[in-house]
């Protein structure tokens, strides 16, 4: 199998240099070409057609955030990696939302990055323990917000994820330990708060909004 080949994107010198080094001690990935900025990143992909696009997040100008949308929305098949040491809440999701397959921190071992870039370069996603923790976090947080927004109730929340993996009133009864005449009572409170008239319609709506997963 030929190396991957791999465009990597940070305004620190050191840390390219050290990741260079990393990837010259085997033969998995080849490094095309390197940018210090989310501008010039936009620039190299163009010009070097990398596999897999290492990013930065934090970057004076163009953030790897924005840089990593901008790119996916004109290379809609291209494979980026975040590698950041930052962990902060928020991050992760936002990430995720403008394309990126991959999350990684920068105290990653090589092993576990050259895997991550395989595992992104074979169409798959991949992200560090710590950022999927941090992910599910946030779609809670996110799924409680908008909870609030459509007036649902922590049971009628219970309910519609039931609901939404194909349960019927009496399951839902009996996984909640409440009776049928209840369920059928929060449903319609559901449907009355979601404008909707139906099971279907219901969650595809609680989907389209990310009130359930």
């Amino acid at each position: 199998m030929s190396a991957i080949k791999v465009l990597i994107v940070d305004d620190h010198n050191l840390v390219r240099e050290g990741l260079k080094a990393v990837f010259d001690q085997g033969d998995e990935v080849e490094i095309v070409g390197e940018a210090g900025s989310g501008e010039e990143a936009l620039e190299m992909v163009d010009k070097v057609e990398p596999d897999v696009i290492l990013m930065d997040i934090s970057m004076p100008g163009m953030n790897g955030i924005q840089a990593t949308k901008l790119i996916r929305e004109k290379h809609t098949e291209a494979k980026i990696v975040m590698l950041t040491m930052l962990d902060q809440e928020g991050y992760v999701y936002e990430a995720v939302k403008a394309g990126a397959t991959g999350y990684m921190l920068k105290n990653t071992s090589s092993d576990d990055l050259v895997h991550a870039i395989q595992t992104v370069y074979e169409g798959k996603a991949l992200l560090h323990p710590d950022a999927t923790a941090q992910l599910l976090k946030e779609f809670v947080t996110l799924a409680d917000n908008k909870a609030k927004d459509y007036g649902l109730s922590s049971r009628e929340m219970e309910v519609l994820q039931l609901l939404s993996e194909g349960n019927t009133n009496k399951e839902i009864a009996k996984a909640l330990w409440i009776s049928e005449q209840t369920v059928k009572t929060h449903v319609a409170h559901i449907f009355d708060k979601l404008g909707t008239s139906d099971r279907t319609e219901t969650v595809a709506t609680a989907l389209r909004n990310g009130l359930v997963t």
